[in-house]
């Protein structure tokens, strides 16, 4: 691994996995305990098999935090509402290039509201397929995971992924954050560090805990061993 790749590793817990009753607290929570995103999973129950909350739910909580809002939507098509994602306060917003017929277009859409903007990889989405969006991306998502519940297991054949895009990104020479989202825990976070991803999306491996400071702690912990 490079010396670029061994900073401190960006931790975003995954709001898909707080107590939906108390979304308020849970998001202060976080914020104390050290995160330094909150990720956002949005679902239409048509690109996903799960629904979840929209930009209304995203405005109450923009009230309530400082913390970057990472929002990843799982949503097709995703151009109608990129202007209500970013207008609810998004500091970030990921698409998938399967959403919608022009992904280039939407990323210039992302960007023009002065928003950075993502792109999510599939398991089966290979890394070729966003080769020619690097230059309009500021953050990667791979889904370690297929998309649209939490709690699932990490899928070790994403390892090989993450290494090909950390090529892609280095070569483009641009600072794009390269993040994996799916089955995030101590145990799985070195193996995705060491392949080169910098920034860990984990749901159930902080929201799951009866302390989250130290489940985050844990996370930053395994990275620098």
């Amino acid at each position: 691994m490079s010396q670029a790749h061994v900073r401190r590793p960006t931790i975003a817990p995954s709001l898909l996995a707080a107590d939906f009753g108390r979304l308020r607290e849970e998001v202060a929570a976080i914020e104390t305990a050290g995160a330094d995103w909150l990720h956002l999973d949005v679902m239409d129950g048509h690109f996903v098999p799960n629904i979840s909350f929209g930009p209304v739910v995203l405005a109450a909580l923009r009230k309530h935090s400082k913390l970057p809002f990472d929002v990843h939507l799982m949503i097709t098509p995703a151009d109608p509402y990129i202007q209500a994602f970013a207008d609810a306060g998004a500091d970030h917003i990921a698409i998938h290039p399967e959403a919608g017929p022009h992904p280039h277009r939407t990323l210039q859409l992302i960007r023009s509201l002065g928003k950075k903007a993502g792109v999510v990889l599939n398991p089966g989405t290979p890394p070729d397929s966003i080769a020619w969006l690097l230059d309009l991306t500021d953050i990667v998502l791979v889904m370690s995971v297929n998309p649209g519940f939490g709690g699932q297991r990490f899928l070790p054949s994403q390892l090989d992924k993450i290494a090909a895009l950390r090529r892609m990104i280095d070569t483009a020479g641009r600072p794009i954050a390269l993040a994996v989202d799916g089955g995030i825990t101590p145990d799985t976070a070195p193996a995705v560090l060491r392949a080169g991803a910098d920034t860990l999306i984990a749901g159930t491996a902080v929201f799951g805990a009866t302390d989250y400071a130290a489940a985050i702690a844990g996370l930053r912990t395994e990275a620098a061993a």
